[in-house]
């Protein structure tokens, strides 16, 4: 697989990486250990040298999960992993104090089995703590060897110029998607200007682009899609008109609807290295698929303006969640 640098760093990547987090967490049960262990390799054996993680993601079983899936093969791959919840959980409020990100990295690095994380996330922007404060912390820890690169995660403009000024911001990850297009706003330019990689997550839609699902699909109970508005049954009825044009696309290009929709993030910007997740060894292989996939610029035109006459319903998080977003 092709590699691409994220932005002006020096933290070059397969053009497509390996989210992590569904294997533990977030999409209903997690997959056997055994099972997850053998994606990530495989993933790696496909040429993928980026996988991404979080402390939240359990919490704690993504990290120790990839950290032992990874570690014969250490030296060879990108890890990125995240702070910024109390205690390492989702659910509870944000805390990303200078101790807590120490105490983070440490934790971290253990449960990695690394002794240094390459890629190290602010997970969500802690209004309490000026994000000055936070790219501080992250310096030091950078200086001491413990962390190599900086990111942030689903901040706003002045959030990212401000961090930056303090310790350069090696890669901002946001969710960016043909359903999900706010970043091309101020984010995108704001990131080519300042020499930024982007790293999308559910760059599939959290599935939905893939086609698997429609209005009569039945999520398990510990499914966060459940609390999505743009995952109630009437949303995805009315999104499928999406799903249908991307289909028509993809049936063109011989290819799938899943390899499209990461093909046109890749034809985006070529500091863009999407991180689709999957449980499945066949998605797997199709979604790494998409970076043989040639876009054209009259490919690129036609996506624009088919899916550009779609409506998309429904809210991207439930407001609880998007307060979160943007800061």
């Amino acid at each position: 697989m092709q590699k691409r640098r994220l932005g002006r760093s020096s933290l070059e990547v397969s053009a497509i990486g390996l989210g992590c987090m569904g294997l533990s967490y977030g999409y209903g049960p997690a997959a056997e250990r055994k099972d997850a262990i053998k994606l990530i390799r495989t993933a790696y054996e496909r040429g993928v040298t980026f996988f991404d993680t979080a402390e939240a993601y359990g919490p704690f079983h993504n990290e120790e999960l990839v950290g032992e899936a990874l570690a014969p093969i250490r030296a060879k791959v990108v890890i990125a992993t995240k702070f910024g919840f109390e205690g390492g959980d989702s659910q509870a409020g944000l805390d990303s104090r200078p101790q807590r990100i120490r105490q983070v990295a440490e934790t971290s690095l253990k449960r990695l089995q690394t002794d240094r994380i390459d890629l190290f996330y602010q997970h969500r922007v802690d209004p309490n703590v000026p994000i000055e404060e936070v790219a501080g912390t992250v310096a030091e820890l950078i200086r001491e060897g413990k962390v190599r690169h900086f990111g942030l995660s689903e901040a706003g403009e002045q959030t990212i110029r401000r961090a930056h000024v303090v310790q350069p911001v090696a890669a901002l990850q946001s969710e960016y998607s043909l359903w999900w297009r706010e970043p091309e706003k101020e984010v995108l330019p704001t990131l080519d200007e300042l020499g930024i990689g982007f790293v999308p997550f559910s760059p599939l839609g959290k599935g939905f682009l893939t086609g698997a699902i429609n209005e009569n699909t039945k999520f398990d109970s510990t499914d966060f899609r459940n609390v999505v508005p743009r995952f109630t049954a009437e949303a995805r009825k009315a999104n499928q008109t999406l799903v249908h044009v991307l289909g028509e696309i993809a049936a063109k290009k011989k290819a799938t609807r899943a390899q499209i929709a990461l093909a046109w993030l890749l034809a985006q910007k070529p500091w863009i290295v999407p991180i689709p997740g999957t449980t499945k060894l066949h998605r797997l292989e199709e979604n790494l698929g998409a970076a043989a996939v040639e876009l054209t610029v009259d490919d690129l035109r036609d996506i624009e303006r088919s899916t550009g006459q779609v409506t998309v319903h429904g809210a991207r998080y439930p407001e609880s969640l998007q307060r979160r977003v943007g800061r």
